[in-house]
């Protein structure tokens, strides 16, 4: 599925990913546009990422997290090409160098 998100979905893909592993599914309405909200919304119906919000009797002690997701398979998928893509990228203009490299 990577390969039809456009830049903007795999970031959001890449901020729910982290909020998956990091903040056992919690997301910060905070960081999200309404563009997030409408694909995140399109993801949930079509069962590729579920998103929803917080029930409101959890919200006051869980703020600012709102909503939550989960991840499916095809999800986690598309989000370790992801990952992997990009940490190539950056490797790749790095600016600082190994100490085998300074040797030569």
């Amino acid at each position: 599925m990577s390969k039809r998100l456009s830049r903007q979905q795999l970031s959001l893909l890449l901020y729910l990913e982290t909020c998956a592993v990091d903040h056992t599914g919690l997301v910060d309405q905070r960081k999200m546009n309404a563009a997030d909200f409408r694909k995140a919304n399109e993801w949930n119906k079509s069962g590729f990422v579920k998103f929803g919000r917080i029930c409101s009797k959890d919200i006051g002690w869980l703020m600012p997290y709102t909503h939550w997701c989960e991840f499916s398979e095809d999800a986690w998928t598309a989000t370790h090409s992801e990952r992997k893509a990009r940490a190539n990228r950056l490797l790749k203009n790095r600016d600082w160098q190994r100490t085998e490299e300074q040797a030569k």
